[in-house]
């Protein structure tokens, strides 16, 4: 799977060192995680594993299946070049003259942007 998801820095999450594991018991840890959701498990300070719970791993999933955006993005940009494209063309400035020269006719509506 090429999608990656942003979790957030790791520093953020709460930290057990792996030793808690063993002291704890897997029961002790697994409270830990029930409040707090996730915990980062660490060997000597550095991050070795992150321990979710059902509900966050459940949201992890469901964040990954979740429909990409990336589809409606690129058809925004491309109605943004098309009327980019507008200005660009050697008739453009004339165009625009004659719109703001012209008179509105509102006919006693307000007219704030496209209907596109």
């Amino acid at each position: 799977m090429a999608q990656s998801l942003k979790l957030g820095a790791v520093a953020s999450l709460s930290h057990t060192p792996a030793s808690d594991v063993k002291r704890l018991g897997w029961r002790g840890v697994m409270k830990a995680v029930g409040s707090k959701g996730k915990i980062v498990v660490t060997n000597h300070n550095e991050p070795e594993a992150v321990i979710l719970s059902i509900a966050e791993y459940t949201a992890l999933a469901d964040a990954l299946a979740a429909p990409d955006d990336s589809q409606a993005l690129d058809a925004l940009r491309h109605r943004f070049d098309e009327r980019l494209a507008s200005l660009q063309t050697d008739d453009a400035s004339d165009r625009l003259r004659a719109l703001i020269r012209a008179p509105a006719k509102l006919k006693g509506r307000i007219k704030a942007g496209s209907s596109c």
